[in-house]
């Protein structure tokens, strides 16, 4: 803002601004810039104001609940970057921070990647923090997913502990599709020049100001609470599963937002449960699960958020009814198919989605 190679910039300089100041009150941080288009490039983003091609960096594999982005041999990370990958335990199915630090040490990495797209426990950021510092790595934390608990106070706040924090507007911010890079101080101006002119052209001036008001949104009682009933539904979606005897919960439970069901020991394959909820009126996607013996695009897990849930207003009551419905669903021999169905179409009739416009097209 005020530095534009375009002129008639003067309002979107003032709602950019605004953005970057909400955003940094929100989360504590040092410096932002709001212009990434995505996680994803938010992630290449500050990367490439830190890194050079082929340095060594350190993130969660794939296959173990990581991002495309933290080193994925065909993403841009992993084509660029030399990847060390670190994984959980077989055991316990947690992040193995013992060998983590045996790979940072091993290795001597650039930058080490905390973060996650299928994982469902807190990070032990200061460990992470502590191992970066003992060989000189940045931290970087993608807390796309974790984002929303993080500004209700309900996670840890990675911007304590890391050089550089991304995050995407979305999910559990609730806000545009978009991306966010915050940061210390002394990295703002690397970092800008990353994303113009290094990764972008001109910044979406309309979903930035879809940011501002996000941020502001994010500051409340109302969004506290809303994180809160998140929270909430995970973990009773979590805990009526583990009562199943063909499915487990990974980790066995969750402290965010999802929860990701294990499918080794089911007659259903990751495919085929997906496709059953789908016909009963429950969208989730198949998820592979660490250690895997199915191809990714069949595979034996699901991942199940509840934020969209949380949004419109389902609380303790819904929860419990959504939870059993997947349950049952999920059995070798389901309940009816349609009886199921019915239950959903009721859940969804009392939360419409609209409520002011039920009607209006009469």
């Amino acid at each position: 803002p005020g530095r534009r190679y375009y002129g008639g910039c003067e309002h979107v300089d003032v709602i950019e601004q605004l953005a970057i100041d909400r955003v940094k009150a929100l989360f504590g941080a040092e410096a932002a810039n709001v212009q990434p288009h995505s996680g994803a490039q938010a992630n290449a983003a500050a990367m490439f104001a830190l890194l050079k091609p082929g340095d060594t960096i350190l993130g969660l594999d794939l296959a173990h609940g990581g991002h495309l982005t933290h080193g994925m041999r065909i993403n841009f990370s992993g084509k660029l970057y030399n990847v060390v990958p670190y994984h959980v335990r077989e055991s316990d199915m947690r992040i193995d921070m013992d060998e983590v630090e045996q790979l940072a040490h091993e290795h001597r990495p650039r930058m080490i990647v905390a973060g996650w797209s299928a994982y469902p426990r807190v990070l032990d950021l200061a460990r992470f923090r502590q191992i970066a510092a003992e060989v000189g790595a940045y931290l970087m934390v993608d807390m796309a997913h974790f984002a929303g608990l993080v500004a209700a106070g309900l996670h840890p706040n990675p911007v304590h502990y890391a050089d550089v924090v991304t995050t995407t507007t979305h999910k559990t911010l609730g806000g545009p599709r978009g991306g966010v890079i915050l940061s210390r101080a002394e990295f703002a101006k690397k970092i800008n020049s990353a994303v113009f002119p290094g990764q972008q052209g001109g910044p979406l001036e309309h979903v930035i100001a879809a940011k501002a008001v996000a941020f502001k949104v994010a500051a409340g009682e109302e969004f506290r609470e809303r994180q809160e009933r998140t929270l909430a539904g995970a973990r009773l979606l979590a805990s009526r599963l583990l009562e199943e005897n063909d499915i487990t919960v990974l980790t066995g439970g969750t402290d965010v937002h999802l929860v990701l069901v294990d499918l080794r020991n089911s007659t259903l394959d990751g495919q085929q449960a997906e496709d059953r909820l789908h016909r009963v009126g429950i969208t989730v996607n198949r998820n592979a699960v660490p250690f895997d013996p199915r191809p990714p695009m069949v595979s034996s897990g699901l991942r199940i958020g509840t934020p969209a849930l949380a949004t419109r207003g389902f609380g303790e009551t819904e929860f419990r009814e959504v939870a059993d419905i997947i349950a049952l669903a999920l059995r070798a021999e389901p309940t009816d198919e349609q009886v199921l169905r019915d239950r959903v179409e009721k859940l969804a009739t009392a939360f419409p989605l609209y409520p002011h416009l039920q009607g209006a097209a009469a």
